[in-house]
């Protein structure tokens, strides 16, 4: 929505503007011309077992260090190129130094995420309670393991929106007058 909403109010509609969440890793494997088999390391709720430690000592993949930082490398270029939506991956973190990026927070009651996952997903309540809590603790890992930083500190945002008290639409709206304001 963010995307879209940008792109109408923009001044110069060649650049149009791309989201990177679930497609991330897609383009972090082709930027570093890695093959497809190598995303199953790439989860952000990868925990490694010790055959994965054997097989990075053994060269049979990446290690999760060297994919994080192909990881880093691909946001920092996107975000270079700009008119980029980047979601996750710590995106935040690795672009803090950049002036011309804009770091958003969404935050909603549990239980309105949980209902929208349901909706979104077509997913039993339970499924979307297991759902919402397993990707939330994966992010926060994520954040704390490989940039030592918490992804609920308030800090590292320029805002925080609250969607359960704002439309989604709303929330797109205020973040693109955002990002165009800083712009301006």
């Amino acid at each position: 929505m963010a995307s879209e909403y940008l792109e109408k109010k923009q001044a110069d509609p060649r650049y149009p503007w791309a989201v990177f969440d679930h497609n991330l890793v897609k383009r972090v494997l082709d930027d570093h011309h890695l093959p497809k088999r190598i995303e199953q390391y790439m989860a952000e709720d990868a925990v490694h077992s010790v055959s994965d430690v054997v097989e990075d000592l053994l060269g049979v993949h990446p290690s999760s260090w060297t994919l994080v930082q192909h990881t880093t490398r691909t946001i920092l270029r996107l975000a270079m190129a700009g008119n980029v939506i980047v979601v996750g991956r710590g995106s935040n973190i690795i672009t803090a130094r950049l002036k011309h990026v804009f770091h958003v927070r969404l935050v909603a009651p549990l239980e309105k995420r949980i209902r929208h996952v349901e909706a979104y997903y077509h997913l039993t309540h339970r499924e979307a309670a297991e759902f919402v809590s397993r990707t939330d603790q994966a992010r926060a890992r994520y954040v704390r393991r490989n940039f030592q930083s918490r992804i609920q500190d308030p800090l590292e945002y320029h805002i925080t929106i609250n969607t359960g008290l704002v439309s989604f639409g709303e929330a797109a709206r205020l973040i693109g007058d955002a990002v165009l304001n800083i712009h301006n």
